[in-house]
């Protein structure tokens, strides 16, 4: 599993999107128009591939924060418990479920080098308004990382709100281990059990264990 949460983060890393590309191109080119110009970006900067959390936030912040429904995200990923909570315990879920991506990531970056990204021909509609896009990632000798992006159209254009990595749904596999935390201590034992597996994650240097 932690494999592919690495594969995760390097896929939401993919979708940053570069200054002269407007979120309101139809979904699979703009997948397709960025991920190769981030990719090299990524290859080029030796900082981000040591794990640098500063510059890795700061990539996170411009290129792929604005373009991800996190809040939506993170509100499928608790479940019916999301409502439960309070507006504050609500920014904290956020605010620590998004640390454990970045953290994730951290250790992820790595393995970067190999990789070349495709995507697969499209099965959606023009009028769709939620779509699923579909991809892999490239890796010389090995079988392709299929990742399909869940997408949904926005005001601003089309934001991303779920991954699913080889068979995978992301926000399923993190709804299963949330409710168990939440039905165990509470939405506040939940945010108390992602703050510390952020800190066990800091502490490995980012590395997932």
């Amino acid at each position: 599993m932690n494999r592919l949460l690495h594969h995760f983060i390097i896929v939401i890393l993919l979708a940053g999107l570069s200054p002269g590309l407007q979120a309101q191109s139809s979904p699979d080119e703009f997948i397709r128009s960025i991920s190769q110009s981030v990719l090299d970006d990524l290859k080029a900067d030796r900082s981000l591939q040591s794990g640098d959390i500063e510059r890795l936030n700061g990539l996170v912040e411009r290129k792929v924060m604005p373009y991800v429904d996190f809040q939506r995200m993170t509100a499928l990923a608790v479940g019916r418990n999301w409502r439960a909570a309070s507006p504050e315990q609500q920014r904290a879920l956020m605010q620590e479920f998004r640390r454990l991506l970045l953290l994730t990531y951290s250790g992820a970056v790595r393995q970067v080098n190999d990789l070349t990204f495709q995507v697969r021909p499209a099965r959606s509609k023009p009028d769709d308004d939620e779509i699923i896009v579909r991809t892999q990632l490239l890796r010389p000798g090995r079988e392709p990382i299929l990742i399909d992006y869940r997408m949904q159209k926005s005001g601003s254009g089309w934001k991303i709100f779920d991954l699913n990595i080889m068979g995978l749904w992301l926000v399923e596999h993190y709804r299963n281990q949330f409710a168990q935390v939440v039905g165990a201590s509470g939405i506040e034992g939940l945010i108390q059990s992602l703050r510390e597996k952020n800190q066990t994650l800091a502490m490995s240097g980012g590395s997932a264990k």
